[in-house]
């Protein structure tokens, strides 16, 4: 990109003049690239600075005066408000430039940004850099270690109460199972006691009906 400044080489005021060389004095300070174009003569500059210059721009009478300033077709502005781009630490932006790294326009720009993202620069980590997860979290990584190990011990316990729960269980089926085989043989031993007095009572009544047939037949 070129900055065009358009100028007149014989202008008759003074005052035209001065404006003229604090644009391009400032401009070779600052060392950037511009050329520099003639309006006083070359009529052809003349023409296409006042048909490029917005009309909003334009003075009253409808014919600006040098110098004008562009970037490349673009328009840029006439003196006024590149004094006032240099005042405010601006010219880059004025021109349409990026601004050198470590000017004071660049450090503007930056201190901007940040302050419309409301980030900190400071804050900003660069990704490519691995930053351990203990740096990264702080507590929150410590913490999180300290519940893992709570809960492995807490499982841990649960898993022996399980077992001991369960070895109870089977320790009381045994003993159920032992309870439960006593009654049994002593239901069967009832069982048998039962009928063995069932029949000696049989073989005692079948004696009795055996006297009393007897008797009957003496």
């Amino acid at each position: 990109m070129v900055i065009k400044v358009f100028l007149a080489s014989s202008s008759g005021s003074t005052a035209i003049k001065k404006k003229q060389q604090d644009v391009v004095g400032f401009l070779e300070a600052l060392k950037v690239d511009y050329a520099q174009l003639d309006i006083a003569c070359n009529e052809e500059n003349r023409m296409w600075m006042r048909q490029n210059v917005p009309e909003d721009k334009k003075p009253a009478n409808g014919i600006p005066l040098p110098p004008q300033i562009f970037n490349e077709e673009g328009y840029c502005g006439d003196y006024d408000t590149f004094f006032d781009a240099k005042e405010d630490n601006s010219v880059y932006a004025f021109l349409g430039l990026p601004p050198p790294p470590g000017s004071k326009e660049a450090e503007q720009a930056d201190k901007a940004h940040i302050v419309e993202n409301g980030n900190h620069a400071e804050e900003i980590l660069d990704d490519s850099i691995e930053v351990p997860v203990e740096e990264r979290n702080g507590d929150a990584h410590v913490e999180e270690e300290q519940a893992e190990e709570a809960d492995e011990e807490e499982g841990e316990g649960g898993e022996e109460e399980a077992e001991e729960e369960a070895a109870d269980d089977e320790a009381t089926e045994e003993e159920t199972a032992g309870d439960e085989a006593p009654a049994e043989e002593e239901e069967e031993a009832v069982g048998e006691t039962d009928e063995a007095q069932a029949e000696e009572e049989e073989q005692e009544e079948e004696e009795d009906l055996e006297e009393t047939q007897e008797e009957e037949a003496e």
